[in-house]
């Protein structure tokens, strides 16, 4: 697992280089007119971003979620912002290709696979977050339509994007009545909020999602009635790790800019990294990045080979490598002194991008929770 492979070097090398092309270069300017870079997208879809682990009958690229973490790392050198995005949409068109049937895998994974569709992942509601089964977002059965009213809040890529995957309630029993519909974004009576003025993630929109009478199909449904909760908490899994591989991905590029900072300047009669604590320091930020990534590695080999432990796994890394991905980035700016507070240095942009992965797909006092009740789960009277 630890040493690569030709074609492993070759997957991690691939996406490096475009994130060292389309990615780097732009990645601070986008972050401060709030461009969404619909082009750079479409060019990810040309070389196998669009459906990473999506099979390869409707153009994915076939491969383990080992891959994708370490893709999502590289691509996250270059903007953590538009490296989250493309997660996002990995996430749907990978509950596409996993539940639905094959007209539904026809129709839309095509168009998502080579990036000429985007999609977006819509469960988050304005009263309900963490608690993802109390949502209230409703489909009532019409003929051979869903009549659907509620809104979803947060929602990545909203007004720029083609198809929702949304979890919606269709019955009043808990989790066990939510269901997943896949929306087109011009189905009548869905509108779109303003795009939220965020701390970061500047370059990608955030948007509440209005539905109002909104007729779906019920072909359009994933699985039968009653799978949604499923479906969502299993697309998060994998969510959960590409997030945390995009800390990472921007604090180890945050550490790549520090060490020849320290080279070149000066202080007191000699080079800042000559100075011992700043060393340790380094050697600190160094080792919490490769334990966040020897974990990381750990849990997606177990969802790969869906182990019973993957749900705590992809739990404990995206704790750790959300929390350890913010610490790097943050020491980073700390040791560029007053210009780490330039936005033009992007040691600020990164700090404030990776801040909300410790927040969004489950926070980190859920994951935490998640590992407890696997811990105290045989014990009576521990809930």
């Amino acid at each position: 697992m630890f040493t690569l492979d030709e074609d492993e070097r070759a997957i991690r090398d691939t996406a490096r280089e475009f994130a060292d092309e389309y990615l780097a270069p732009h990645a601070v300017e986008w972050d401060q007119n709030k461009h969404f870079p619909v082009d750079v997208l479409r060019k990810s879809g040309a070389v196998g971003l669009g459906g990473i682990y999506v099979g390869e009958e409707f153009g994915g690229s076939g491969l383990r979620r080992l891959d994708a973490v370490r893709i999502f790392e590289q691509l996250a050198t270059g903007c953590p912002t538009v490296a989250a995005y493309i997660s996002i949409h990995n996430m749907a068109a990978w509950m596409i290709d996993a539940y639905g049937d094959d007209d539904q895998r026809r129709q839309w994974l095509p168009g998502l696979t080579a990036m000429d569709q985007l999609a977006s992942y819509a469960l988050t509601e304005p009263g309900a977050g963490s608690d993802a089964a109390a949502l209230t977002t409703r489909a009532v059965r019409d003929g051979d339509d869903y009549v659907v009213n509620g809104s979803k809040q947060f929602i990545s890529g909203a007004g720029s994007n083609d198809l929702y995957v949304m979890m919606v309630r269709t019955q009043d029993t808990g989790a066990r009545g939510i269901s997943t519909l896949v929306i087109p974004a011009d189905t009548p009576g869905l509108e779109v909020g303003p795009n939220e003025k965020k701390m970061g993630w500047n370059a990608q929109p955030t948007r509440q999602v209005i539905l109002t009478d909104a007729r779906v199909p019920v072909a359009n449904r994933l699985g039968a009635e009653g799978d949604g909760f499923r479906i969502a908490m299993n697309g998060l899994n994998g969510g959960r790790l590409n997030i945390a591989a995009c800390s990472v991905g921007g604090a180890q590029a945050a550490l790549e800019k520090t060490v020849p900072y320290l080279a070149q300047r000066n202080a007191f009669g000699a080079p800042l990294l000559n100075n011992q604590a700043l060393q340790f320091e380094l050697a600190d930020m160094r080792t919490e990045l490769e334990a966040a990534r020897t974990l990381l590695w750990r849990a997606a080999a177990a969802l790969d080979a869906d182990a019973p432990d993957k749900v705590e796994l992809c739990a404990m890394a995206k704790r750790f490598a959300t929390d350890a991905g913010f610490e790097v980035a943050n020491a980073a700016l700390q040791l560029h002194g007053g210009y780490g507070y330039l936005a033009e240095y992007g040691l600020e942009k990164i700090v404030r991008d990776l801040r909300v992965h410790q927040i969004l797909e489950g926070t980190n006092e859920i994951m935490r929770m998640v590992v407890a009740r696997s811990m105290t789960a045989s014990v009576a009277g521990v809930s």
